[in-house]
């Protein structure tokens, strides 16, 4: 039944197709971002394997602790600001 189904005059016709559709110039372009985007593909397919090795080797680890604060800690001096309470805007008119 589909003993000849993909012969060389098919490919022709694709190109042909290809080619009306997009354009001469949008296919260098195309191409382009297309083997840019099977890259990403290929290396995110590549790190999530790897996770998944890596998980299944190393046993569950404890949740980090949250970040810690000094509840006496200094204010720092040189960083605010205060206002005067006498009224003077420190302008000499």
């Amino acid at each position: 039944m589909f003993r000849n189904a993909l012969e060389p005059w098919h490919l022709l016709i694709l190109v042909a197709v290809v080619i009306m559709i997009f354009g001469s110039k949008k296919l260098p372009d195309t191409a382009r971002a297309l083997g840019k985007s099977m890259r990403i593909l290929k290396s995110e397919t590549r790190a999530m394997k790897d996770d998944g090795a890596l998980d299944e080797a190393r046993p569950e680890a404890e949740p980090a602790p949250g970040p810690r604060t000094a509840p006496d800690a200094p204010t720092d001096a040189a960083t605010t600001r205060t206002t005067p309470t006498d009224g003077a805007s420190g302008h000499r008119d």
